[in-house]
Order: C-alpha cells, then structure tokens, then sequence
C-alpha cells in the first residue's frame, strides 16, 4: 500500500489559479475519485490557501495517473478549462513518508501562510469528517489523520506557537491598522457569516471599531452572528447601500463569482465623496472583481496581498517553527512505524500458514503406511506442532519488535526472501490460497 499527495497551496499558485480548483462541495467529487479502482481511501482539502488530494493505493503508478486526471479536469468549474502547462508548474506531489510529513505539518499550521494560523487545523478536521461520512477514508487513512490532529496538539501545546494565536483575520485587521492608524471612529462591513469573518469581528472590536454591519446570504446567520458583537444584521440585496456607508470591507463567502463588482464599486465611491475605503477579500474564489484595484481611492487585498506581512510573522516564529518540525518528525517515524508493524501481520500470517502446511504434509507422508489409534496420532501432532511453534518463535518475536524500529521494514523483506514467501513453488505455498479461518 502507498499514500500518494497531490496538490497546490499559496507557496506555488497564485490565489487566480487555486480559486478555479477550489472544492465547493466535497462530497460529489470524493464519490467521483473513491469509484477508482486505483483508488483504495481518499481525501481532499480545498482551504483558501490550498487544494490537494490524498490517497491510499495498491497501484502508485496507475493512482498518480488516476489523481492527476481528476484534479485537472473534475475540480475546475465548468467555465474554467484545465490549463495543464500552469497546472504542471503550481502542483505538488508527496508519496509514502514525504505525504505523511507534508499533512502533518500543514495539521500544524507550519505550512501555513500564516505561522501558528489556529484555523487551518479545523479545516483539516473538516475534510476528514467529510470523508468518514461519505466512506472514502477508511482504516489506515483514518488513522493517518488521527495522528495528525495528535501532532497538531503536541505542537500547541510543546512550542510557543499558540502563545501568540494569529491569523490570515489577524493580519487583515493589523493591515486596515496601518491604514487608518485608528479604527475607532471607522465602520466596517463583514459579508458572510463565517468562522474567518467571526475571528476578523473579534479583533476588530479589540482593535476599538464602534460601528459593524453583517450582510450574508442567509439573514437569520448573519443576526445569529449580530447579536454577539453589538452589530446589525442585513442581506446581500443591501450591499450597494452598505458599501457606501463603510470604511472597511472584509468579505469571505462562498460562490462562484465576485459579489462586488468594479462599477458598484465607482459607485459607491461616488457617493461616498471619494473618501478612502479598503476591501480585503479573503474569498476563494474571490469576492471582489480584481479590476477594482485600480479605482481611486479603494484599497483592495486579496489573500496574495497577505503574504508579505505572514512572512514576517513566520521570522518571527523560527525558532517555534524548528521545535515543531521536531515533534513532526517524531510523529511521522511513529505512523511509519505503525505502517509497518502493519505490513508485518501478512508476512507473519504466511510464514505461520506455509510452516504448518509443510508440518501437516510431512506427517502425512511418514505416518501413511503405519496405524496408530487416536491417542497416538494425536501425541505425534502435539510434537510435531511444538517443533514448529519453538522453530518459528524467535523469528516471529523478532519480527513484531523490529517493525518499530526504522530497520523494520527491512528485516520483513529479509524474511520474505529468506522463506522464499514470494515464490508460489515453494514448499507450503498451497497455503496461500487457502481462507484465513480455514
């Protein structure tokens, strides 16, 4: 069995390529992938700064195949053709070890566009109940991620990552900061109702904003989030008004286009006497048409547009970042180890299955000929199992202890080719087809 990664993330694809592969509903395109016979478990995570695909498979060849065609031509949205030569430059690919390593740490938020980002951890957690509930991650992919989410717990709670909790909100808040130098006489628009845009609430009311409004597609949501930050609840069909009335725009919703145009823009600008206004669109795929930049003076970011102040923000945390690679590494020799102790049970399985075949054919051809009563036969197969079960003891002891060691997996090898497990014409292998409990 191999783990197989494919993907992109904000470090080798601009936010224009990842919004067109951005996953918007998991559960059809995990039908789509786990109906591959190349395909044993599945799992895919679309964030705003990421899309990848992991995978178990008997067949790494055929699944690198099998992966690499539903990602260029199932994620993309119909309007978007897969463009393969910007495609081969932006993905990524992690097999066995290296994707074990690579979802650990991005579990970590050392992957991350921002050091330390708390909330990348429940975005994972979210892609694997979505999996479990649609029955494409089962046991050892279930147990991958399991340990993920353990590595992420040691991380925050061995390194000083989680002293200073940050965020991609975070550094929009600090940014409109900067820009304003004081919030506190500022009004600002929240669209969507989410948990990026309930985080952005909660600094900016520490960073002295009085005047928030909330607009989502669904009003009862955006009351729902109204009414523990003191701000007012509206719909999507008040934007043009709201707009005009606001300093700052943070917008994170779901769709498949911009909800913010660059004429409704000009015309809030028009009515807001060309008084400053800053839009930061943390939406994938975007909320605000890009062309919107260049509209005087509107202030727009996109998550792109954040990185420069997140690489800041990880200088700051190397050290921390070094202690968790650690813990990462300690965590990622523990999976492999129990992979591998894995790997041993088929190969102890056999050696036990062609021994006793080999035991119960000699004894047959030696007693044939010869009568003996029921006390008798028994006696000579208690002996002749004892023999066996002593021959096979030390091995087979040697065997489930090595596995979690970093040699293990070489002395399974070494002990397949030394009882010759592979060769279907060595003595017992008639075995081999035989059922388990038989």
């Amino acid at each position: 069995m191999n783990l197989l990664l494919l993907g992109m993330s904000h470090r080798t694809a601009a936010l224009e390529l990842r919004e067109r592969y951005a996953v918007t509903d998991l559960g059809p395109a995990l039908e789509k992938l786990a109906a591959s016979q190349d395909v044993e478990e599945c799992l895919i995570l679309s964030t705003c700064n990421r899309v990848e695909v992991m995978v178990l498979t008997r067949s790494l060849e055929a699944a690198r195949l099998r992966v690499r065609s539903f990602v260029e031509r199932e994620l993309p949205a119909p309007q978007h053709g897969p463009d393969v030569r910007e495609l081969d430059a932006a993905l990524y690919e992690f097999t066995d070890g290296q994707a074990v390593r690579h979802l650990f740490r991005v579990a970590c938020s050392v992957d991350s566009m921002v050091i330390g980002e708390p909330q990348v951890l429940g975005q994972v957690k979210d892609a694997y109940r979505v999996a479990v509930a649609n029955g494409s991650c089962g046991p050892i992919l279930s147990r991958l991620y399991q340990r993920a989410f353990t590595t992420a717990k040691r991380v925050r709670n061995e390194t000083r990552i989680a002293e200073r909790p940050v965020s991609v909100a975070r550094v929009a808040v600090d940014l409109a900061r900067d820009i304003f130098e004081t919030l506190e006489d500022k009004a600002a628009l929240m669209i969507g109702a989410g948990e990026m845009i309930e985080l952005a609430l909660e600094q900016l009311r520490a960073a002295g904003l009085s005047t928030v409004r909330i607009a989502n597609r669904t009003p009862a949501r955006a009351a729902a989030l109204a009414s523990r930050f003191d701000a007012s609840a509206h719909g999507l069909d008040e934007l043009p008004e709201l707009v005009e009335r606001s300093d700052v725009v943070l917008t994170c919703i779901g769709g498949e286009g911009p909800i913010l145009s660059r004429d409704s823009l000009k015309s809030a600008m028009q009515k807001r006497r060309h008084r400053p206004l800053f839009v930061i669109d943390i939406g994938v795929p975007r909320n605000v048409a890009g062309d919107a930049a260049e509209l005087d003076p509107v202030y727009l970011y996109d998550l792109d547009d954040l990185s420069s102040m997140a690489e800041a923000n990880a200088e700051e945390r190397r050290r921390e970042v070094e202690q968790a690679e650690d813990i990462v590494l300690e965590e990622v020799q523990r999976f492999e180890g129990w992979l591998t102790a894995l790997g041993a049970v088929p190969t102890i399985r056999t050696l036990r299955a062609r021994a006793e075949a080999i035991r119960a054919a000699e004894l047959e051809r030696v007693v044939a000929g010869l009568e003996f009563d029921e006390s008798q036969r028994a006696g000579i197969e208690a002996l002749t199992r004892g023999i066996v079960n002593k021959l096979l003891h030390a091995p087979l002891s040697r065997l489930r202890q090595e596995v979690d060691r970093e040699e293990g997996l070489a002395h399974l090898e070494a002990a397949r080719v030394l009882f010759a497990l592979d060769d279907p014409r060595a003595p017992g292998a008639e075995a081999d087809d035989e059922p388990e409990d038989a």
